[in-house]
């Protein structure tokens, strides 16, 4: 008899990015050429003075246990980088290290849900957030992204926290001032922990940091969660943290223990200069992420069918194609995978985020000029190949 796999596991969802990659992979090996703007991942390497404190830290042995926590300067200079967003936090009393973000939203929501509980999510949101919390016995409450009115009207008495995301996957929106008080003053009045995933909280393009724990009686309820993949080009180094209620760093660093006993040591040296370096490397990346978001998104609005509104910050597209995939009789799902096929362009379904994705694409303009100008072309063919169709 097969192995029944536990009701827990089967509560998990995948992630469409990986899906579409590793179907676009088999394409490759087939012999057809995919421009890949699904993934989320900076194009340019590493910082070279971040890979050579890497490979320093190995080749001078850092590659023991460590504090399950993270080494103490990494956590030092998490505490005192927190100034940009305008937060004070303590590196033994509130800051964890983990291997990327998504183990730390992992571990924050079991460290604070019990079986029942609701948590409201974004939508359309990260996916990963749904997943967990059914992970964890509870249930994902769907919310509009900055939608104060309907987040309010889905609060019960079994609401036990609130994910915030900003700037937004897939969306790019980000938050006025007001609107993020109106959910911060949300959270307090109901007593609800919010987990805050500011993962592309550098990659902004109006020059602004925000983030939720700033606002005044919000730190003691807020988990940051934090990585160092898209803001500093390490998307496989696995290097991410949390800053934590102190009740919970405890409980969170237990977990840690649980599942991966410490951060690699060698990893973590890499982000402590990624984060006391230069900055130059961010600067120039969000200048040249800005740059490629303005040359799509007028790109995109000059298709028939499209309208893209340009995202205040992380570096993806996120258009409105249901004029077209009407007008051609497809699904969101069709198209997306159309492109692929078709035109060898992959990119995301907007359903890949939730229901509030239907109608768009996902496209990141982390990705090379030329691939970018290469995609752009090919979607352009498709959306003339579908105008027959949009005509009969």
């Amino acid at each position: 008899m097969p192995i029944a796999p536990a009701k827990r596991v089967r509560a998990l969802s995948g992630e469409a990015a990986f899906d579409v990659l590793v179907a676009s992979r088999r394409l490759e090996h087939d012999g057809q050429h995919v421009v890949h703007v699904e993934i989320g991942e900076p194009d340019r390497v590493t910082p070279p003075h971040v890979v050579e404190a890497g490979v320093r830290a190995l080749h001078d042995g850092h590659t023991r246990y460590v504090d399950p926590a993270g080494l103490p300067a990494l956590r030092e200079a998490i505490a005192t980088s927190l100034a940009w967003r305008g937060v004070r936090g303590s590196a033994a009393e509130n800051v964890v290290v983990v291997p990327g973000a998504k183990p730390m939203i992992f571990y924050a929501l079991l460290a604070v849900l019990e079986p029942g509980d609701e948590v409201l999510v974004p939508d359309p949101g990260f996916p990963i957030y749904a997943s967990v919390v059914r992970f964890a016995g509870a249930v994902p409450v769907s919310y509009p992204v900055l939608d104060v009115a309907r987040l309010s009207a889905l609060i019960t008495p079994r609401t036990r926290a609130l994910v915030v995301n900003l700037p937004a996957n897939p969306t790019g929106v980000v938050a006025a001032p007001d609107a993020l008080s109106a959910i911060a003053t949300l959270a307090q009045r109901h007593d609800l922990i919010v987990i805050s995933d500011e993962v592309y909280g550098r990659i902004r393009y109006d020059g602004r940091a925000d983030s939720i724990a700033a606002l005044p009686g919000m730190l003691e309820r807020t988990v940051i969660v934090d990585s160092f993949s898209k803001t500093y080009s390490m998307t496989g180094w696995r290097l991410g943290f949390g800053v934590l209620p102190a009740a919970l760093v405890e409980r969170v660093t237990k977990l840690v223990v649980n599942g991966t006993s410490c951060t690699p040591p060698f990893v973590q040296l890499a982000g402590l200069a990624a984060l006391t370096g230069s900055q130059d490397c961010v600067t120039a990346a969000v200048a040249r992420y800005e740059r490629r978001r303005d040359w799509l998104v007028h790109a995109l609005n000059g298709l028939p069918g499209v309208h893209c509104s340009p995202p205040g910050g992380a570096f993806y597209a996120f258009p409105d194609v249901r004029q077209l995939q009407e007008r051609a009789g497809l699904s969101t799902e069709q198209l997306a995978a159309r492109l692929l096929a078709v035109h060898g362009v992959a990119v995301l379904p907007g359903t890949a985020f939730g229901p509030g994705g239907v109608g768009h694409l996902r496209l990141s303009f982390a990705t090379a000029d030329d691939d970018l100008e290469v995609a752009l072309g090919r979607i352009r063919e498709c959306v003339s190949d579908l105008a027959p169709l949009t005509a009969a």
